[in-house]
């Protein structure tokens, strides 16, 4: 009993954590395939593809796709170089010291984006003044300053990946190729790189996919040459558009295609060495019957699904035309927006109707004749009381009888003047 609740525990929180992560990218997708002008899911409207289309037709989003693809092959290029460097030097460097160098390293991701944007900005400006060059040199472009401030913290990435990865090499190897002829740049080539490969193409995978999304460095060094993320951010403060929602969708379908791919081949080459190592003698002498790629193998099912899926949706795509539900959805929507004006044009009916009959009573109310007055008080809380005083002559006052011959009479002074 215990043992079901758990997993059903387990279930439960599962969906609702993948529910939270992926729910948003799901809920983005499917707004890219409504015709509502606003990204939204619900109403639903129709069915169409012309997001895709105005997206192929914006050319500040390719030109800030361009822009992300050139800044992520620089960064992916510097970047894993100097993690290379960063994850050798710790391996290598005298133990007392590794602490302090592995802080520098990790330095920069500890340093908000924007002071690193700004300082990579005013140092590499400086330097530009100081050698003399014109504000158009290439100390100032925009694909540089970009590069370099985002090398400065993605390289501590890259070398994070890497010394993964260099903790399990064999240092041996390469004292073995030493002393059998080889140079160091030959061991480095020859041994260290084809151990490090698998390392290196992550830590470049993740260097592109953090330049790729990256805004806040680059928001301050981008210059003449926008990324994409930056395109974005421009275009949500004057509104957005459901062509955003069809490049998420690209962006989330193609994510998914390599993840897949990469699930398929990880799983071909388990595979293939089972099969080796369950192999007799007989066998590895001769030709190895090799599992098909499909078979055991869930991963590649899901990737030709997938592929199947994308090309039905293109080819439907071509020959799907919303035309007529369009026109449609725009006659009720001029039929709702009608219904809704003649509601406000009753209500403001009866509304005038009902101030014309209060303004009515109000006006027979002044008309009836005015209640007297005989409160047995000679008319002081009579409400016009006040009024009559104010257009009556003043009365005289009496006579002070103070006792001091009216030297403290307001008015003797004025009898004196």
């Amino acid at each position: 009993m215990n043992n079901s609740f758990l997993r059903i525990s387990i279930w439960v929180y599962l969906a609702i954590f993948f529910a939270y992560l992926l729910g948003p990218l799901v809920i983005m997708s499917i707004t890219a395939f409504n015709s509502s002008g606003f990204p939204r899911m619900s109403p639903w409207e129709c069915l169409t593809f012309q997001w895709f289309g105005e997206l192929f037709q914006d050319q500040r989003i390719l030109n800030g796709i361009k822009n992300s693809l050139i800044i992520g092959a620089g960064t992916v290029v510097l970047s894993v170089a100097m993690g290379l460097a960063g994850a050798l030097m710790l391996t290598q460097i005298w133990p007392r010291l590794r602490a302090t160098y592995y802080t520098v390293i990790i330095a920069p991701i500890l340093i908000p984006g924007v002071v690193l944007g700004i300082s990579t900005l005013v140092f590499w400006d400086r330097i530009n003044r100081m050698l003399g060059l014109g504000a158009d040199s290439f100390l100032s472009n925009g694909i540089f300053l970009t590069v370099i401030g985002q090398s400065t913290f993605i390289a501590s990435y890259c070398m994070l990946v890497l010394v993964a990865r260099l903790q399990r090499y064999d240092m041996a190897l390469t004292e073995a190729a030493l002393d059998l002829g080889a140079t160091h740049a030959q061991a480095f080539r020859k041994i260290l790189l084809p151990f490090m490969r698998p390392a290196i193409a992550s830590a470049a995978v993740l260097a592109f996919l953090a330049s790729f999304e990256n805004y806040n460095t680059t928001t301050f060094t981008f210059g003449e040459y926008p990324t994409l993320t930056i395109e974005l951010a421009q275009k949500v403060r004057y509104g957005i558009t459901p062509a955003i929602s069809a490049l998420a969708f690209i962006i989330v379908a193609l994510t998914v295609f390599f993840a897949l791919l990469n699930e398929a081949k990880l799983k071909r080459q388990e595979l293939v060495a089972a099969a080796r190592k369950n192999a007799t003698v007989e066998e590895l002498a001769g030709k190895i019957k090799l599992p098909s790629f499909f078979s055991g193998n869930m991963a590649a099912v899901l990737l030709v699904v997938f592929a199947v899926a994308t090309i039905t949706v293109v080819g439907t795509a071509t020959a799907y035309n919303p035309g007529q539900c369009i026109a449609d959805v725009k006659e009720q929507k001029r039929l709702e927006a009608d219904q809704r004006i003649q509601e406000l044009r009753k209500q403001r009916e009866e509304q005038r109707k009902k101030r014309e009959a209060e303004e009515a009573e109000q006006g027979d109310a002044q008309s009836a004749p005015k209640p007297s007055n005989n409160s047995g008080f000679g008319n002081v809380f009579a409400p016009n009381s006040l009024g009559d005083e104010e257009t009556s002559e003043p009365e005289t006052p009496p006579a002070s009888n103070d006792g001091f011959g009216g030297a403290f009479d307001p008015n003797a002074l004025q009898k004196d003047q």
